[in-house]
């Protein structure tokens, strides 16, 4: 359960509960919803089986996990140190969207959010942006957070905390998604989220809500930089490794279709588009708590709720890199833990600076910020290209080969890989991924 709860914590993150709600109202609702859940369990569960069975049969994380298992002369493991930097690239921007939910939260329970209405929600996020130095204390604060979490070792640290905080996440979805259905008001949306429609996906355009699934699926299980290796080597063999990334694979998604329970009905309720795009949560939803009774309540358990998937993720992958610097260089937790914060610390402030003082920097054109420099990255590069070289490890003999990785992964009891998949895995997966990759760079060129 702990394994269970830690993986799931790890893919837990933003991605459900910010990216998929306002995804999914610009994709179609219901019908993008069905079309996400396909691609989740045709590539994002394989990988997830790849990524635990590497960790197991190594004990190592991703960055020296290649090392112990690729054959001798070959140079695989000069992708482990990549993918240790694709989770410090992450945590650069990833720290501070966490610091928004951290001081929204702060600031609900604390009542400064109460009587905002309307253009007064908008200003109060564009000022919270210009402040660089209130945005880089609350980055501090996860990354702070996170280590210190991390410093109290696996069980007693990571472990201890992250099932706390699962438990408590998915007492209070339930307890949200179930207030925002009874809202007045709040069939509509709950129709556009649970009733699909063709109508939704010509409006949209059929390829676009296509690629859009596929990619929401790649991305809101936190494969292909490791991150999952690591909770893979703790765990031991009296379990095949498929049916415990069905059981991860079911809360992840679970969280993320609750949050899409929580958001459309109170849209819907309130007059509030489902389209809005990444301002869904920090100016919408505020909106909506200031209209609703018992608004600042309401507001302080979501915004509670959304710091408990970030920080869950933050801390995963806080123990990633942990993880690496006591394998790589033998060094003692505590020492990793202070000079990481520091580090990351001084890596993250680019981000916070993009939105006032780096303002003016356009890095991927006009309109765009080293936020976004930063996530194209992750998710457009090095999570890809990650789990290509992931999935040609676990099939090729050049790498670790397809026999190894069947006897690592059925391994113990319960569900077997399936055999008839090695076609798919082998190909189908790789030119998908290749796909994911060649339109991420379309995207940038285009605009």
């Amino acid at each position: 359960m702990g394994f269970i709860l830690l993986s799931a914590g790890c893919a837990i993150g933003l991605g459900n509960v910010w990216r998929f709600p306002f995804i999914t109202g610009k994709y179609g609702g219901a019908t993008f919803v069905l079309i996400y859940l396909v691609f989740l369990a045709i590539f994002g569960l394989p990988i997830m089986v790849m990524e635990f069975a590497i960790g197991r049969a190594s004990r190592k994380t991703m960055g020296e996990a290649y090392r112990e298992l690729e054959p001798k002369g070959s140079y695989w493991h000069l992708i482990g140190p990549v993918s240790i930097a694709n989770s410090y690239i992450l945590m650069m921007y990833y720290t501070t969207i966490t610091g928004w939910l951290l001081s929204y939260f702060w600031q609900y329970l604390t009542g400064k959010m109460t009587n905002l209405t309307g253009a007064a929600v908008t200003a109060h996020f564009n000022e919270m942006l210009a402040h660089p130095l209130s945005m880089a204390l609350w980055m501090a604060l996860s990354i702070i957070l996170g280590f210190l979490i991390g410093s109290g070792g696996l069980q007693k640290g990571v472990e201890s905390v992250t099932k706390k905080m699962m438990v408590v996440l998915l007492v209070l979805i339930v307890v949200l998604a179930i207030h925002s259905i009874l809202l007045p008001g709040g069939k509509e949306g709950l129709a556009f989220y649970l009733k699909p429609s063709l109508r939704h996906i010509q409006e949209a355009g059929m390829f676009d809500v296509v690629f859009a699934a596929m990619s929401q699926a790649f991305f809101t299980l936190s494969i292909g930089m490791g991150s999952m290796t690591i909770f893979g080597s703790y765990i031991g063999k009296d379990h095949s490794l498929t049916g415990e990334s069905i059981h991860v694979i079911i809360l992840d998604t679970f969280v993320a279709l609750a949050s899409g329970l929580i958001i459309f009905p109170a849209c819907s309720a309130f007059g509030i588009e489902v389209n809005a795009g990444p301002p869904l949560l920090f100016i919408s939803m505020p909106n909506i708590f200031s209209k609703m009774a018992g608004g600042r309540f309401w507001g302080t358990l979501f915004f509670l709720f959304m710091s408990f998937a970030a920080m869950s993720t933050v801390i995963a992958v806080l123990e990633n890199i942990t993880s690496y610097w006591i394998d790589r260089r033998g060094m003692r937790r505590g020492r990793v833990c202070l000079v990481n914060t520091i580090l990351l610390i001084l890596l993250s402030l680019p981000c916070v600076l993009g939105f006032n003082v780096l303002s003016g920097v356009h890095p991927l054109g006009a309109g765009s910020g080293v936020l976004d420099l930063e996530d194209f990255i992750v998710s457009s590069t090095l999570l890809p290209l990650g789990s290509l070289l992931l999935c040609m490890f676990c099939t090729r003999h050049i790498g670790w080969g397809w026999k190894a990785f069947i006897e690592e992964a059925d391994a113990g009891e319960g569900l077997r890989f399936p055999k008839w998949a090695r076609a798919w895995v082998t190909w189908g997966i790789p030119i998908l991924f290749i796909i994911v990759f060649i339109k991420g760079y379309i995207d940038i060129l285009v605009h």
